[in-house]
């Protein structure tokens, strides 16, 4: 198992995490054989957005012994009220369910205090407003959560919430498919027919624009609905009309500016390990590149999707990392301090490129690479 860094919040992560779907499958008794599972390949962080007493209960039960093998990423705003799940800004309906939670999971802390699906700029109004957010900075005074974050699907509201600087952890949707959908606060959107009926190319700017952000401001991303509830799988439910593989899918989501891990939701062991085959996957099944570009209903051109497809360099250029950060410092307008650091210690530079074109040649996408390397000179000046 590969591990990294979850942003700015000094915690070291598996880059394959657990998500809560299919937890609850078998009486419940799914749960207990999926952190068996999770913690004989080295897994260490999960996601527990779901409010069900049960299931929670369950999760305590799987941790009893080994909590401090897993981080926790669980969900304050997801609450069970009448026999069901219920997603509330109630402040009262909250700090109650915070306290049920953190019996039923019988631990004293949760690593990631995971504000609950906010899709809106005027839900974000109403978490800063009503003492949603003051209650998670209190909770985290107390010691109670590590660190905040904020699940979404809206990019202009993940933004808006990481630019606030309120947040440290951002759980966003991500796969190629969805990034190219502008933002919503109908999160049907992302996999609605419709939207994929006209001609589609490149990411949407605003996805893009917070994928940056995260990096620049040291947010990490962990990633839900990698393989778009398993649409991408099938080319029959595929919005881009083909479909990609597990490999593909998860690759695709940590090449992404920020993102720490994907969290895998797994409905039976060997669906956990069909997700944990990506650890010991040959780079040519991981490979992406070839599978969007020939995408029928797609297209990427021109936008470096940091495939490495470029490479090798005779120069020893990273051509994905030098574009990585170059388009970093090109929408922040400047070159923050770390984007410059980072670029420093690469191997070679922009100033290095020699003009030879081999990068080009094999780029899928059709990307002006030498002219990236301009700039880069341009912006960094060497």
């Amino acid at each position: 198992m590969r591990y990294r860094p979850l942003g700015n919040t000094g915690l070291s992560v598996s880059e394959i995490a657990l998500g809560c779907e299919g937890m609850s499958e078998n009486e419940y008794t799914m749960c207990a054989a999926l952190f068996d599972a999770a913690e004989e390949a080295g897994i260490n962080y999960f996601d527990l957005y779901a409010s069900d007493p049960r299931l929670r209960a369950a999760v305590g039960a799987a941790l009893k012994g080994r909590r401090e093998k897993f981080y926790i990423q669980s969900h304050i705003c997801s609450v069970w009220k009448d026999g069901q799940y219920l997603r509330t800004r109630n402040l009262e309906e909250v700090r109650a369910g915070f306290e049920e939670m953190m019996a039923l999971l019988q631990t004293d802390y949760l690593d990631v205090g995971m504000i609950h699906y906010c899709d809106a700029l005027s839900d974000w109004d109403t978490i800063l407003q009503n003492g949603i957010l003051d209650y998670a900075r209190e909770l985290k005074a107390q010691g109670r959560i590590r660190h905040i974050g904020l699940s979404s699907h809206n990019p202009q509201v993940a933004l808006r919430a990481v630019e606030s600087g309120a947040i440290e952890v951002l759980m966003f949707s991500v796969n190629p498919c969805y990034d190219l959908q502008p933002a919503s606060e109908n999160v049907e959107d992302l996999w609605a027919d419709a939207a994929y009926e006209k001609p589609l190319t490149n990411m949407d700017p605003e996805r893009q624009a917070l994928y940056e952000s995260c990096q620049r401001r040291g947010v990490g991303v962990t990633v839900m609905k990698c393989f778009g509830g398993g649409d991408l799988l099938d080319a029959s439910l595929s919005p881009a009309g083909a479909a990609l593989t597990v490999e593909q899918c998860i690759h695709y989501a940590l090449t992404r500016p920020a993102v720490t891990c994907v969290l895998a939701g797994a409905h039976s062991v060997e669906q956990l390990r069909r997700s944990l085959a990506y650890e010991t996957a040959p780079e040519e099944e991981k490979d992406y590149a070839a599978a969007l570009a020939a995408f029928p209903s797609i297209r990427w051109k021109g936008h470096c999707m940091y495939c490495s497809h470029c490479a090798p360099c005779p120069m020893r250029i990273s051509v994905a990392d030098v574009t990585k950060f170059l388009n970093l410092a090109l929408a922040q307008g400047g070159v923050p301090e770390t984007v410059r650091e980072h670029y420093k210690l690469l191997e070679a530079h922009g100033g290095d490129c020699v003009g030879c074109g081999q990068c080009e040649s094999r780029c899928p996408f059709a990307v002006p690479i030498r002219e990236n390397m301009k700039k880069a000179v341009e912006v960094f000046g060497y």
